[in-house]
């Protein structure tokens, strides 16, 4: 992970921080998920997670008729 510096006014930084606080956060963070949604980082996973969902919906795979059970799985 990339360190980053930025500057600030240092009354933004203060509200800033203290809004984080409220929220059960950091500045840290909230900055770290900002650039993330700006980056498309977020809009990617989910358009993957989408893909992966409509190639599963494409198969046609079946459990059979077999009823597994647990001492079929983990033979010792």
């Amino acid at each position: 992970m990339a360190n980053l510096t930025i500057a600030v006014p240092d009354e933004v930084l203060k509200q800033a921080r203290q809004r984080a606080v409220g929220q059960g956060t950091s500045v840290n963070a909230v900055l770290r998920n900002y650039l993330g949604q700006y980056a498309g980082v977020e809009l990617k996973l989910v358009r993957a997670a989408e893909q992966v969902l409509a190639i599963s919906d494409k198969t046609h795979s079946a459990r059979g008729r077999k009823r597994w059970t647990r001492d079929d799985l983990y033979q010792r």
